[in-house]
């Protein structure tokens, strides 16, 4: 792709323009955030569904007095001098060709979560970063707010003494995305740029509902794990200290539960990702993290350990704990943080949201990476973390096990009792879901040793193929070596 560099004029009073693609949900946030700023002006809006374009630049003129350009195809965007900031809520599938084109255009970019669709999307961001001297500020907003920020302070310096290790929990509640079929494209939307890096496949897909349940299709999402993990693996790497991708990986779960919630033995769910998911890293120095995700019904399912650290809050729990030796924090909410001691007493709280937008402004003015508190590299290794579970997962899809089967493979992989008592927890999950493991049993993914460095497999080449993915001609991600 032939570019030249863009540079923000320095006038004190000229504005920064920005163009937001993807104008879904997600993306309402991103224009909300920029209009709002008095440093920053919404030049342009890019979607390739044309009703959500024109509803965006509707809104976005009336708040700020000119209406945006419209585009459908990014690379118009990139074209545009008046564009100094790209800010991408595009499905995942697209986060990193968006993101190292914006950089070879000359433009600073910011990058919804999770950075990328793959491993190798995630260096190749981080080299363009660097080597076209660009702010890339990736959507983990937790690293912005006051409780999460002053939490991690408090953790580091003691707080709860020495800690090793911490869960990341997404019990959140997702429905079925409903069933295997041909659905229609909607007629607003050019499926063609939809697609781009993915597969086109024309002239269906198999998903009843075409925005945002991509999320569960492994071409274009990276399901829960992918979605809202890299918010609470971020913070959970950010308070271990961990600086570097996991040694080892294994990950367990399945795709459950919607066969008797339709009470439809044979009813199949078009999401291809796993909807109840733990996965198992280890990091040097002993350090580890656990990621558990659960989708379906969570009222009254947790442990009475979860009850007291989460409070009163008894069904959707989505955050981190960190188990210390003299006690326990627990990131409750984006803006509320506890610390305990080992009996459960509350000893300090934390509170206070923050602006993550503001924070990647503050950097693109100063042109001053340092600054990004969600930095292209901090966005990489968190949503590694997802990727390589994933990869565990698909290579083990097929490996049905039933639970004394899971249970033995898990003592003899780690003897942290942890991993089997979470292993009873989401046992007791699925049976309070109805979920007949004997008839649906869960898999167990393949353990993965890997090498942070080269981020690559040792103990299986297969996994590697899986660190990437193919491309469609004209829509080809560049890989780290050659952005």
């Amino acid at each position: 792709m032939a570019v030249k560099l863009h540079c923000r004029a320095q006038s004190p009073n000229e504005k920064i323009g920005v163009a937001v693609v993807g104008t879904g949900g997600r993306g309402q946030s991103h224009l909300g955030a920029f209009v709002s700023d008095p440093r920053t002006e919404v030049v342009a809006v890019c979607d390739v569904d044309e009703k959500h374009a024109a509803e965006s630049a509707d809104g976005v003129e009336k708040q700020q007095g000119r209406r945006p350009a419209v585009h459908s195809d990014l690379r118009r965007v990139l074209d545009d001098r008046a564009v100094q900031i790209v800010s991408t809520a595009t499905p995942n599938h697209w986060h990193a060709l968006c993101g190292v084109w914006a950089m070879q255009a000359g433009k600073d970019v910011y990058i919804e979560k999770p950075i990328s669709h793959n491993i190798v999307e995630g260096a190749a961001l981080v080299a363009a970063a660097a080597k076209y001297g660009r702010m890339c500020q990736v959507g983990t907003q937790c690293r912005s707010t006051k409780a999460v920020r002053e939490a991690i302070e408090f953790l580091h310096g003691g707080g709860i003494g020495e800690v090793k290790f911490a869960r990341g929990l997404c019990y959140k509640r997702r429905a079925s995305i409903g069933p295997l079929g041909d659905y229609p494209i909607p007629a607003e939307v050019n499926f063609d740029l939809w697609s781009g890096p993915a597969v086109y496949s024309e002239p269906r897909v198999t998903r009843p509902r075409f925005h945002y349940d991509w999320h569960w299709q492994r071409l274009y999402g990276n399901g829960d794990l992918g979605n809202q993990g890299p918010h609470q693996t971020d913070i959970a790497r950010w308070g271990l200290g961990i600086q570097s991708h996991p040694t080892s990986i294994l990950s367990y779960g399945g795709r459950l539960g919607y066969q008797a919630e339709r009470k439809d033995p044979l009813y199949v769910d078009a999401g291809d990702t796993a909807n109840t998911e733990v996965s198992i890293y280890q990091y040097p120095g002993d350090k580890s993290i656990v990621f558990e995700t659960r989708g379906l019904g969570v009222d009254e399912s947790a442990d009475e350990e979860l009850h007291r650290l989460f409070g009163t809050n008894r069904d959707n729990k989505v955050g981190v704990v960190f188990y210390g030796s003299d006690g326990y924090l627990v990131q409750r909410t984006y803006t509320d943080c506890v610390a305990m001691d080992k009996d459960w007493n509350v000893i300090k709280t934390f509170s206070g949201g923050g602006d993550h937008f503001g924070n990647f402004i503050d950097a693109c003015i100063q042109r001053d990476s340092a600054l990004l508190f969600a930095s292209a590299s901090e966005g990489h290794l968190s949503a590694g973390i997802s990727h390589l579970g994933n990869i565990s997962y698909y290579l083990g899809e097929k490996q049905k096990m039933s639970v004394a089967e899971l249970q033995k493979e898990l003592e003899a992989r780690s003897s942290a009792v942890e991993n089997l008592s979470t292993l009873e927890r989401t046992v007791q999950h699925l049976r309070d879901n109805g979920v007949d493991l004997d008839q649906y049993p869960m898999s167990l993914g393949k353990y993965l040793e890997f090498d942070p460095q080269k981020e690559v497999f040792t103990n299986a080449p297969e996994a590697n193929v899986l660190l990437g993915r193919e491309y469609r001609q004209g829509f080809e991600c560049p890989g780290p070596t050659n952005v």
